[in-house]
């Protein structure tokens, strides 16, 4: 339960106050300090703490200072700063809506205000009490100028600040926001009821008073202890009740009504026995709050009788029976629980009223079942073809759940709470293991409902689960908590090709001895921002390290034009076929070689590049380091083909084929017998496998092996069937030709 402060803390917040806005009007021109007096004053009905009262003293006085929170927290304390604080800042949020004028945009910033106010509501409570309390005398100060607010303040105060109260159970506040506000939006329609209700207002009176003392008299004849009073009319239900059913004044049974207060719940039963005896009820306007209160925990008992009293109009009387407790729960809702627990571990119809935690979520849980009646209401005002859309855009797509300290968070319908975990911090998610939801221990993927507290339980480190990406088991329904799973295994990958990337490249200058040269030089040099970049493309196998080793040693691949192969045009018809097998168009014993960047094979297709003192490169036409040698010399490219004994001709039926070594690329899930098993499907092709190498790299998701088998193949379209059985060996994630 909070300190119970002194009157000195209240008068100690007023002098403050009174130094910064003495001098200060509003933007309705009233004294800022009468309107913080004001406000206090009605604060105190619902809320007697002296933090609130201060607090509503120095509401404005936040405007006069640089650094508000860390000076009011220094003089009054952190509790009474915050609440100052974030309750100004949600009056200013207020203020801005109203300055737009499309109905739509109205009707989406509105909602979202509601959204606004319910996340400052979880963490004081105070706040909403605060803002109702200031924009009630606000309207309070305009009725008694006689000034006019303007229409988005009416508005705004009638669709939002009305319902809200009306949601917590302040019916006296609510009653009079609603006249208030209805008083400015439609003033001939207010004044026309208020006339109609001032009508030999002494005659009614005087027939009011006789019929409660009569009535009270024998309630209490009958042994029923209990108190009699007029109950107050409010012009803006009189209203809605002649619009809603299509009533003229006269048929408006309310207009006329009392209140019967008793002790207990058997009394107000009792007493509502003997007027339904002594009195003839209207049936149909017969109605028991007490036995299903309303979503609010509002709880009396109504009915409308003919009032045939001696010398009686017989005409209708609306009486309201309920017990003391229930009638200050219908004046002050879910705040009349700050001050007792007389209601007991339950409360009113659910409302816990057995500790500041309990009263705290229920009061949470009371606004988010408010939102969702306004999102409701919303969509009955709003055009069909646009309203139903914007309605579901802002509020039905949406859920609020609370951590363990009752703060909301604003997730999207079916989340989980893995989406709850994420939300709160990517770290979190990250080592989310396990959670409960209102205290009971739940799956992962168990879909979150609005209202229920969530705890979640973490490792102290360690990643998220692939799992949690797949849509069939539903462990996410935030996109922003997708993206951030994405995100954490993007970079463990890319960490792991950089990884290999860079060691692959380190080796290769090992090898050419350029270990004193700068990495990050020899990446711009290679067409890339960053030596990352670099390694990144060479351990994804886009970027060929034979490519390195020709920048590395230019002098192989750049000829003068001198020292071109000079040949006669008469000579062109002739051709040459060398111990490769390849056939090189126009050209008469010109030395060739296979490239060793992609190891061509028949029936590859393949072209030749022209070096100088090695003759004829051949490589594969896909090859990425032939396309970017040839772009930059295309004069240099020749055709070139398979001799006949490369394509098995006759020189086979002497026993002689030529063989050519191949690269293939495995990636797959490290586990025993990985290398055996891939080899066995070598060798079951009867295929010679010359050469391997491996290499195995850690992650959160388990190890990732990365595997090159060098493999000698007469005819290199033989190898797609014995790829396509290594792909299906457990754990093999790719299988492909380098």
């Amino acid at each position: 339960m909070m300190t119970r402060m002194t009157t000195s803390f209240i008068t100690r917040a007023h002098d403050f106050a009174v130094v910064l806005i003495a001098d200060v009007r509003l933007a309705s021109g009233e004294s800022a300090l009468d309107h913080a007096a004001a406000v206090a004053a009605i604060a105190a009905e619902f809320d007697h703490s002296d933090e609130l009262q201060a607090a509503c003293y120095l509401l404005y006085a936040v405007d006069s200072l640089n650094k508000p929170l860390e000076v009011l927290t220094k003089n009054f304390g952190e509790s009474v700063a915050r609440l100052t604080v974030e309750t100004r800042q949600l009056i200013e949020l207020h203020a801005r809506s109203r300055k737009t004028t499309d109905d739509g945009v109205v009707a989406k910033s509105q909602l979202e205000n509601i959204r606004k106010m319910l996340l400052a509501f979880g963490r004081d409570l105070r706040v909403v009490l605060l803002h109702l309390s200031s924009r009630l005398q606000t309207l309070r100060f305009y009725a008694a100028t006689k000034a006019n607010p303007s229409l988005d303040l009416a508005r705004e105060t009638l669709d939002v600040f009305a319902p809200l109260a009306n949601r917590l159970g302040m019916g006296q506040m609510k009653w009079e926001l609603e006249d208030l506000s209805f008083r400015f939006l439609e003033p001939q329609t207010y004044q026309h009821i208020a006339s109609l209700l001032e009508e030999k207002r002494s005659d009614r009176i005087a027939k009011t008073q006789a019929l409660r003392l009569q009535l009270a008299a024998q309630l209490q004849a009958q042994k029923i202890p209990c108190t009699v009073d007029a109950r107050p009319k409010h012009i803006y239900s009189i209203v809605k009740k002649m619009r809603g059913k299509n009533l003229p004044f006269e048929r408006v049974f309310d207009v006329r009504a009392m209140r019967v207060l008793v002790d207990s719940v058997n009394d107000c039963y009792a007493a509502l026995a003997f007027i339904h005896t002594r009195f003839s009820p209207i049936t149909e306007e017969y109605d028991d709050y007490i036995a299903k209160p309303k979503s609010n925990g509002y709880q009396s008992l109504h009915t409308v009788v003919r009032d045939d009293f001696a010398g009686g109009e017989h005409r209708p009387l609306e009486i309201q029976i309920r017990t003391h407790q229930m009638h200050e729960h219908a004046e002050q809702g879910v705040a009349a629980h700050w001050a007792y627990k007389e209601a007991g571990a339950k409360g009113y119809s659910g409302v816990q009223a057995s500790g500041d935690y309990d009263r705290k979520i229920a009061m949470l849980r009371a606004l988010l079942a408010w939102e969702r009646e306004v999102a409701g209401d919303q969509r009955d005002q709003l055009d069909q073809a646009t309203g139903a859309a914007v309605a579901t855009a802002l509020l039905q797509d949406r859920i609020y759940v609370l951590t363990p300290e009752a703060a909301i968070i604003d997730l999207p319908q079916g989340a989980t709470p893995v989406d709850f975990a994420y939300q709160l911090h990517s770290s979190l998610g990250h080592r989310c293991r396990g959670a409960t939801v209102d205290g009971v221990l739940v799956p992962l993927n168990t879909k979150l409902q609005s209202g229920q507290t969530v705890a979640i339980h973490a490792a102290k480190e360690g990643g998220p689960s692939r799992d949690w990406l797949n849509p069939e088991l539903g462990f996410m329904a935030s996109a922003r908590g997708r993206a951030k799973v994405r995100a954490w295994f993007n970079a463990q990958d890319a960490e792991q090709t950089i990884a290999r990337g860079r060691e692959q490249v380190e080796k290769l200058l090992q090898r050419e001895g350029k270990t004193a040269l700068k990495l990050d030089d020899l990446a711009v040099q290679l067409g890339f921002k960053t030596a990352s970049d670099l390694f990144e493309s060479v351990g994804k196998d886009e970027f060929s390290l034979r490519t390195i080793e020709v920048h590395l040693r230019p002098a192989a691949e750049v000829l003068a034009p001198d020292d071109y192969f000079i040949y006669k045009k008469s000579r062109a018809k002739k051709q040459s076929t060398d111990k490769s097998g390849v056939l090189v168009v126009g050209m008469d014993s010109l030395m060739t070689q296979l490239a060793k960047c992609c190891k061509p094979a028949p029936p590859d297709a393949i072209c030749g590049f022209v070096t100088r003192g090695k003759g004829v490169s051949i490589h594969r036409a896909d090859c990425s380091n032939f396309m970017q040698i040839a772009a930059r010399s295309s004069d240099r490219v020749i055709d070139v083909s398979w001799g006949h004994s490369a394509l098995g001709g006759a020189k086979q039926d002497k026993g002689f084929q030529p063989i050519y070594p191949v690269d293939v690329s495995v990636q797959a899930s490290d586990r025993n017998g990985l290398l055996r098993d891939v080899s066995e499907v070598f060798s079951a092709a009867k295929m010679n496998v010359v050469g391997v190498q491996t290499q195995s790299v850690k992650g959160s998701a388990g190890a990732t092996a990365w595997m090159t088998f060098t493999v000698e193949v007469a005819d290199a379209s033989k190898l797609t069937p014995v790829m396509a059985t290594i792909r299906k060996v457990a754990g093999v994630r790719s299988c492909r030709r380098r």
